[in-house]
């Protein structure tokens, strides 16, 4: 259950060589900059053995260009940031809650952890998703016991949403009980 990172590796801002928060002449510096090193009229002419690169420079040429057009207008840029800041959101996590804050149910030799999301749904994990993140759930008495076989005192497990976008990170602490 624990998610990968993910984050956009190349932006628009990236390609040209500018910061984010860069004003509007430094974005046009950057666009002329990288325009001048990538252009393919600058660059060797591929030789007739070089064909399996021929297309980067012009790809390349063609990132410059279309960072500039989206950045280089005010709207496009505002719509984009607003783009970037929600791709970058979806790691953002809602809540952090402890195993006493999750709902047990055990269903025969599986037992499952559910909390409920403010959509409505639950983030959830059971017995066997635990195992294999080298946990044991034990059932004592009506109390449940979540051991480690490892000597890490405390672990978080990053849980979706059963619907929506929103993640949880569970915490949890060695040997504690839900």
């Amino acid at each position: 259950m624990q998610l990968a990172n993910n984050t956009i590796s190349q932006t628009h801002y990236s390609v040209l060589n500018v910061k984010e928060d860069a004003s509007h002449e430094e974005i046009r510096t950057g666009y002329k900059s990288a325009l001048l090193i990538s252009h393919p009229d600058k660059l060797q002419k591929p030789t007739p053995t070089a064909d399996s690169n021929h297309n980067e420079p012009q790809s390349r040429f063609l990132e410059i260009q279309t960072a500039w057009e989206i950045l280089g207008d005010v709207k496009s840029r505002a719509l984009y940031d607003m783009e970037l800041r929600v791709s970058r959101q979806e790691d953002v996590i809602a809540d952090e809650v402890e195993l006493d804050d999750m709902i047990v149910e055990a269903n025969g030799d599986v037992v499952e952890l559910f909390y409920q999301c403010r959509c409505g749904d639950y983030f959830s994990l059971d017995s066997l998703e635990l195992r294999e993140m080298g946990f044991q759930l034990l059932l004592e008495g009506d109390k449940f016991l979540l051991q480690t076989h490892n000597s890490v005192d405390m672990t978080s497990i990053v849980l979706p949403c059963g619907s929506c976008s929103l993640k949880i990170r569970l915490i949890i602490n060695k040997d504690t009980q839900p």
